[in-house]
């Protein structure tokens, strides 16, 4: 059986007569933060060490860090000691030398779309190895193009976009915006419920910000987008995760979403369509998550980036649109629907009972304020992108790109033993369940390394979309139909062998 970082990081302790206790004693003598409950997460298994912690590990066992995760034999290397001792001397004037340490407000935001199998898959491709990305939604390298009218347009406007905007956005955009809520059936919403903002990455960050107190709780889905639960996070709040169902087409869990209901639960959070699932909430269900939010007067936060990537016939409904009493934010944006992921320009909405957010919304605008605007540019073009012919039609239907990457990718998975999925109706991942008892899959993040190692591929574990079992990961389908072959095969051969 493979060895796994736990298993080297317990036979170094070992080696060195070290328990848990001797290396955070020394972790605090050379400044640097390991908690308990990281330190047994790393001897369990659990979790792998980021890179600044992995190497700190290797230094105070002597061995090299590349040893330590797996990829070579030992090398012997100093002690964390001898090196904080090297600080002092190197210092001036004998003094420690001062350092820097991130903030600890950051000890819990996890972000693993972007986290450690990338940062490893970043040192193969330093190294000359090719590795193929599967790991995060970025439309344009794999050949999707930006329509030729957006691009046009904003050329054109350049010379207009070279000052501030409005903090909410240009006129036009936002006018484009409120017309496209209408059609979308979302209520009482004007010009000044419209912020833009550099992707909806920023906007759900002010979002969270303006609303958490320390404790505040709010409902977020598992597995979700993880932006979402590492800003509540930041803002001081307390992310509660309620389960969405993979037997039943990976739809929120009503029960458990009222179970995880308290005094401190100020909202909830819908990613519809769902990254990384797939999924698309019928009418039904989002009638539900109304009827529980009425319920506890609770705010709805749905994140809807993907509502224009919808495929099998499936319309695309916004729960605001049924939720005229209730306060709600919807996002979107044109980075997946008009393949311009750089362009950095998402919106938010505001709508329903807007007199039981008036204080919230100040909040929203000094911060909105305080960030001047967003990039004018691709604001500019907008009107342009959300008006006339939607390209992105052509991709979603039979014989479309999308759609005939979605068929082969579910197909493929469900072709593969040990491996099954959940048809997506909507955007372009899929989150296929891996069999844990046949493979012997105790630790989901080692599982992506090891893949990578291996077959040069790159996708993301399912804890890193705060999954809580390692039994899941998430692939992008956008690469080209032949791309994808290639990569299940790999991923076939791999699981023929693997064990953890």
């Amino acid at each position: 059986m493979k060895e796994t970082f736990a298993d080297r990081l317990k036979a170094a302790m070992e080696q060195r007569g070290l328990k848990q206790v001797d290396l955070i004693r020394e972790a605090e003598q050379a400044g640097v933060k390991l908690g308990k409950s990281h330190m047994s997460q790393y001897v369990s298994g659990k979790t792998i060490p980021r890179s600044g912690m992995l190497h700190f590990l290797a230094k105070a066992l002597q061995v090299s860090p590349a040893w330590l995760e797996g990829r070579e034999e030992p090398a012997d290397y100093s002690s964390a000691s001898d090196i904080y001792q090297n600080d002092k001397s190197e210092s001036s004037g004998g003094r420690a030398m001062r350092t820097f340490k991130k903030s600890s407000k950051l000890d819990n935001v996890l972000y693993d779309v972007r986290g450690p199998v990338v940062d490893e898959a970043a040192r193969m491709e330093a190294d000359g190895t090719s590795v193929l990305k599967l790991n995060i939604g970025n439309p344009a390298p794999f050949g999707f193009r930006t329509p030729d009218e957006v691009i046009y347009d904003m050329r054109r406007q350049l010379t207009d976009c070279e000052g501030y905007s409005d903090a909410r956005g240009l006129f036009s955009a936002r006018k484009a915006i409120m017309q496209y809520a209408q059609i979308k059936q979302i209520p009482n919403v004007n010009m000044e419920d419209i912020y833009t903002g550099n992707g909806v990455s920023e906007l759900i960050n002010i979002s969270m910000s303006a609303l958490l107190d320390d404790g505040d709780e709010i409902l977020i889905p598992s597995p979700d987008y993880p932006l979402w639960t590492a800003c509540a996070t930041l803002a001081g709040g307390k992310v509660v995760h309620y389960v969405c169902d993979e037997q039943s087409d990976w739809y929120p869990d009503m029960d458990d979403i009222r179970g995880k209901i308290t005094d401190r639960t100020k909202a909830i959070v819908l990613i519809n369509p769902n990254n990384p699932t797939g999924a698309l909430y019928p009418r039904e269900v989002l009638l539900e998550i109304v009827k529980i939010a009425r319920e506890h007067q609770l705010m709805i936060f749905s994140d809807e980036i993907y509502d224009r990537l919808v495929m099998d016939g499936e319309k695309h409904v916004s729960i605001a649109s049924l939720a005229p009493d209730l306060f709600c934010v919807t996002y979107s944006g044109l980075s997946k629907s008009h393949m311009i992921a750089g362009f950095r320009i998402g919106w938010m909405i505001l709508s329903g009972n807007k007199n039981m957010a008036r204080d919230y919304i100040e909040g929203l605008n000094m911060l909105s304020n305080m960030r001047l605007c967003s990039n004018v540019p691709a604001q500019s073009i907008v009107q342009t992108a959300l008006g006339g012919h939607q390209s992105v039609e052509g991709y979603i239907v039979p014989g479309g790109r999308i759609y005939e990457q979605r068929e082969y990718i579910y197909n493929a998975i469900n072709d593969i033993p040990g491996l099954s999925a959940v048809k997506p109706k909507a955007a372009f991942y899929i989150f296929p369940r891996i069999d844990v008892n046949k493979f012997n899959i105790t630790n989901d993040e080692q599982f992506a390394l090891d893949l990578l190692r291996d077959k040069k591929i790159l996708i993301i574990h399912g804890g890193g979309f705060n999954w809580k079992q390692p039994d899941h990961f998430r692939i992008v389908y956008l690469p080209r139909i032949e791309v994808l072959k290639d990569a299940m095969t790999k991923i076939g051969d791999f699981l023929s062998y693997y064990q953890q």
